[in-house]
């Protein structure tokens, strides 16, 4: 092992704001609100931490095309795809219509791509 993996950066145009969505979505807690820069920790403090870092003339991806290829894409594991869709969709994620048994994609408030996944038991 060369290291650990200690932070996830996410390139965005409002850190803050997306911050907040993820803290919602992935039950993480603010730990840093700067300008241009914010961060997700989980219980304990515990790392990896989640990032969002604030881009000048930042844009979004074009998901499912490639003209501005997705940056990263995070899985969230889901009891209830249904539930759970209502829930990110509330906190102003956009459904991109793309679904299966297992998973969906929806686009977060900056437009990265993420997917609700419900794995096979």
């Amino acid at each position: 092992m060369i290291g650990s993996l200690d932070v996830i950066v996410i390139d965005c145009p409002n850190p803050s704001a997306l911050a907040d969505f993820y803290a919602e979505v992935l039950g993480l807690k603010k730990v840093v609100d700067d300008t241009g820069w914010a961060e997700l920790v989980g219980p304990g403090d515990a790392r990896p931490i989640v990032a969002f870092q604030g881009v000048d003339d930042y844009r979004a991806p074009e998901w499912p095309g490639q003209v501005v290829p997705q940056q990263l894409h995070l899985d969230v594991k889901v009891d209830d795809l249904d539930e759970a869709e209502r829930a990110v969709l509330a906190l102003g994620a956009t459904a991109t219509g793309s679904v299966t048994d297992t998973f969906r994609v929806y686009l977060d408030p900056a437009g990265h791509p993420f997917c609700l996944i419900k794995p096979v038991d």
